[in-house]
């Protein structure tokens, strides 16, 4: 996720043929597809999930390079409780490991991580990363990047 490189955020929409005036201020992306991503290669379901949360690095890479205010990830509804077991743990863990692992790069690129949703219902574990992630990084002020997660169109 690393954006300290040598090419300033300039360089990069120049070099995108882009014109700073006309990015977004907000981008926000529906996290959906990883299952059958990983069902067309004939891959378990959750090699799918591993699979997204590797392309969440990239773009979360080229928001921060830039200067996007904010990138939402609409990532775990409400409904996807209802999914099997097996593949809910394994998604809680990705959060987990996630957020654990990308914490030193969010505060190295002053981004600052926001979690929207019901967090009752989240295990324990989820919790205590995000709040823990969310209070070091409440100070950063480069990208915002908000986590929609146990979130409902109610």
């Amino acid at each position: 996720m690393s954006t300290n490189d040598d090419k300033t955020p300039l360089d990069t929409i120049k070099e995108l043929g882009l014109a700073r005036e006309r990015l977004p201020q907000h981008i926000a992306i529906i996290m959906d597809g990883n299952g059958r991503w990983a069902r067309q290669r004939n891959l378990p379901r959750v090699r799918g999930h591993v699979k997204g949360a590797e392309s969440v690095r990239a773009i979360v890479t080229h928001c921060a390079r830039l200067q996007i205010d904010t990138l939402t990830l609409y990532s775990f509804s409400t409904e996807n409780w209802k999914r099997p077991r097996e593949e809910v743990d394994a998604l809680m863990a990705l959060y987990v490991e996630n957020l654990v692992r990308e914490r030193d790069e969010l505060m190295a690129n002053q981004i600052r991580l926001v979690q929207i949703g019901r967090r009752e219902d989240l295990p324990e574990d989820v919790l205590r990363e995000l709040e823990k992630t969310e209070s070091m990084s409440a100070g950063n002020r480069g990208l915002r990047l908000v986590l929609a997660i146990n979130y409902g169109g109610r």
